[in-house]
């Protein structure tokens, strides 16, 4: 892409957000109030035909058995641990640079999250994850973070070895492929958030869990819904985490855009990596990946200034995360301190998350570029 001049640029765009919600909607008013009208009209609001139709499409979409849908991402992974017996005296394994929600569901069974440096992918370093492995470990949680595949092969091949669950963390991944697989569907069960900000999403808070296990599927199905095997009997004590009617519907309704919106958040990642390339180190799919950069996290010399700059000019970006895991308040019980992470902690100083959705407009996206390739030349 030919980035035109700053000045011409200038008088179009003054401001960009980081994302704008509000812009996917207006595009897809009337489709959606219709929608909504029709599941209000039916006066079923729990569960239903438009629930399982959604379970049906997504799974036919991820190439799974089944899918479940929940209350949220964070809910998804605490039943699959719940389900797997998972809970306290076990450890489960984690990258230190995830949302704190990864551990938090960990912390929340009773269970003690076992944190792992990352590599420059921003995912869990596998070199160095048998390490950690003792007599305690029950599972293994590989983040796809910002929509880029973990290392899966090396990760489940590891998991095998010591008789360990993996769980994929697959929040921010929908549509994400690792060896033309969805991501999700390459472990003993795959979790992932439908929240506003993600690809695939709701109004509202959601979630899903995908399996290709019988077992693991029947019994979280009871679990989301009290343990109720009808109304009035309940076989073990459960969740209430079940995705409303209406936002299932809205989720079935976007489920039918992700792969467009995916492409279009592809097409600007390149366009990001092929200008930016001489001033910032872009990320960059491997061979057998296909990611969908629900962030599009770069490495920036000079990062806290860059953003400031950006700033001004009415640009706004981000960090994920500016405070890992081990440093968090929430983890001082862990014994985890500042240098235990080397690697984690030094991209945490030079990230930086620059806007990227499908409704974001081509000179928006211009106006960054020109202002960062502005900052660098001085």
């Amino acid at each position: 892409m030919e980035v035109r001049n700053q000045s011409e640029i200038k008088t179009k765009v003054t401001q960009v957000s980081f994302i704008d919600l509000k812009r996917q909607y207006r595009q897809h008013r009337e489709e959606i109030l219709g929608l909504i009208d029709n599941i209000l009209s039916s006066g079923t609001y729990i569960l239903g035909d438009v629930v399982e139709n959604f379970e049906k499409n997504a799974a036919k979409y991820l190439g799974c058995k089944y899918v479940l849908s929940v209350a949220n991402g964070t809910d998804a992974l605490i039943l699959i641990f719940k389900s797997l017996n998972i809970g306290p005296g076990d450890e489960v394994i984690l990258p230190t640079n995830s949302f704190v929600a990864t551990a938090g569901a960990v912390a929340a069974v009773g269970a003690t999250p076992i944190l792992c440096d990352i590599s420059n992918d921003l995912n869990l370093d596998v070199a160095q994850l048998q390490a950690l492995i003792t007599k305690k470990t029950k599972a293994i949680i590989p983040v796809h973070l910002t929509g880029r595949p973990a290392e899966m092969d090396k990760i489940n091949e590891i998991a095998k070895q010591y008789s360990l669950f993996v769980v994929e963390d697959a929040a921010q991944s929908i549509g994400a492929r690792y060896k033309n697989a969805m991501t999700g569907t390459l472990s003993d069960a795959g979790c992932f958030s439908l929240h506003p900000l993600k690809n695939l999403h709701v109004y509202g808070d959601g979630g899903l869990i995908s399996t290709n296990n019988d077992k693991l599927y029947a019994d979280i199905k009871l679990l989301r819904n009290h343990g109720l095997v009808n109304r009035d009997t309940c076989m073990r004590w459960g969740l209430n985490s079940r995705l409303d009617t209406l936002q299932a519907g809205i989720a079935n309704f976007s489920l039918s855009y992700i792969e467009k919106w995916n492409n279009q958040r592809r097409h600007m990642a390149a366009i990001y990596r092929d200008t930016l390339k001489n001033v910032i180190e872009t990320p960059s799919d491997k061979s057998h990946e296909h990611s969908v950069y629900h962030n599009f996290v770069a490495f920036a010399e000079k990062r806290d200034e860059l953003m400031k700059f950006l700033l001004s000019k009415g640009i706004e970006t981000k960090i994920h995360y500016p405070i890992q895991i081990h440093l968090q308040p929430a983890a001082a019980s862990l014994g985890y301190k500042l240098g235990d992470f080397p690697t984690a902690e030094n991209i945490a100083e030079r990230m930086i998350s620059l806007p990227i959705y499908s409704e974001l407009l081509a000179d928006e996206q211009e106006y960054v570029i020109e202002t960062i390739l502005r900052f660098y030349r001085g």
